[in-house]
């Protein structure tokens, strides 16, 4: 039997999964050890990263052939700023900081490379081209939520968080995606297939790398 596109694509980042699962950000995130700082410093890159996801959005949407597609990539395009705005917010409030003060922070070497490799992408490449590039922000986040949920964490502003991705209002929003991901894949060339191949690849390396940082509280070296 013929494996869709998108069982063929995760099949190719599953070592890069395993090792975003055994990450310490997110054992400390469920036990309930990881320290303020590195979630704190996550919080901020992510306010600056979903800025400039949801313009890559908005271009998938431009891009998009259909108008049901046209519609759910601007939804979702709205949606990430929402959370950036209200999530994001209530997160810094935690820390007894405001949405302007962490947006004045500068943007650190990681949460940049990822944003212009991503917005390089949907700009540049093939409507198929720029869905793989923002795929696994959608699809990573859903398999780590749902992963998580169970356990949850014993730190109220972790399990929140936790809550937030494995919910099935978001694991939805993925389902669609990925059914989209798969009938784009009846269409593709061999030579775009394997950009489609490449993009999610890296952007999911990027994923991994993100928390990463976060966890070794990353700063601009010099």
């Amino acid at each position: 039997m013929t494996q869709t596109l998108t069982e063929q694509l995760w099949a190719a980042v599953e070592p890069v999964y395993a090792e975003i699962l055994d990450h310490p950000f997110l054992a400390g995130l469920t036990d309930g050890t990881l320290p303020r700082p590195a979630f704190r410093h996550f919080v901020v890159q992510d306010s600056h990263y979903l800025r400039d996801y949801a313009r890559a959005l908005a271009i998938c949407a431009a891009k998009a052939p259909g108008e049901a597609e046209v519609r759910a990539f601007a939804d979702d395009a709205i949606g990430a700023l929402a959370a950036e705005q209200g999530m994001h917010a209530e997160f810094l409030t935690a820390f007894g900081e405001s949405a302007e003060q962490a947006a004045a922070e500068p943007v650190l070497p990681t949460t940049r490379a990822y944003t212009s490799y991503l917005l390089a992408t949907v700009y540049g490449g093939s409507f198929a081209e720029a869905v793989a590039a923002v795929l696994p922000c959608y699809w990573v986040y859903a398999r780590v939520g749902e992963q998580l949920l169970a356990r949850s964490s014993p730190d109220p502003l972790y399990a929140r968080w936790i809550a937030t991705y494995g919910d099935e209002a978001f694991q939805s929003v993925v389902r669609r995606v990925l059914a989209l991901t798969d009938r784009l894949g009846e269409q593709l060339s061999e030579a775009e297939r394997g950009r489609v191949f490449e993009h999610f690849t890296t952007t999911t390396r990027y994923e991994w790398m993100f928390w990463d940082a976060a966890w070794r509280g990353e700063q601009w070296p010099v």
